[in-house]
């Protein structure tokens, strides 16, 4: 499990209202919305896909954030927050697609489960969670 915090600049958008925001720290990385707390909820996001590696091809260098005090001096006039991501939440809000699984259980077992109506996948999915201590 990783836990990062990037800064964020947070700028007004005179010209089309609302606001923009950039992560200085990641080229390409930015995101916009009508109201603050809009854009920082697509800021989470896009921060989320930029710093999500699990499908990348090709292995790449993310670089580590910068300090919130070295950004604010590059940006006196801005809003600078710390964006935080947390890669199990952004997998449960964004990778929930079923992926199928073949496993091996003893017959009995099975026999047991399937008289007492166990969802199996259900099963699976919370053992997993208890597992790794996700609960």
């Amino acid at each position: 499990m990783s836990k990062f915090y990037y800064p964020a600049v947070f700028h007004v958008a005179d010209d089309v209202g609302g606001y923009w925001v950039e992560f200085p720290d990641l080229p390409g990385c930015f995101s916009q919305g009508e109201q603050i707390e809009d854009t920082m909820e697509h800021a989470k996001e896009a921060l989320g896909l930029y710093l999500d590696t699990s499908d990348d091809i090709y292995e790449r260098t993310i670089p580590d954030p910068s300090s919130i005090t070295k950004v604010m001096e590059q940006f006196p006039k801005e809003i600078v927050v710390l964006v935080e991501y947390d890669d199990i939440k952004y997998a449960r809000m964004y990778k929930n697609k079923a992926i199928k699984k073949t496993l091996s259980i003893p017959e009995w077992l099975n026999d047991e489960a399937t008289k007492e109506g166990v969802n199996f996948s259900q099963a699976l999915q919370e053992a997993l969670l208890a597992k790794l201590n996700l609960l």
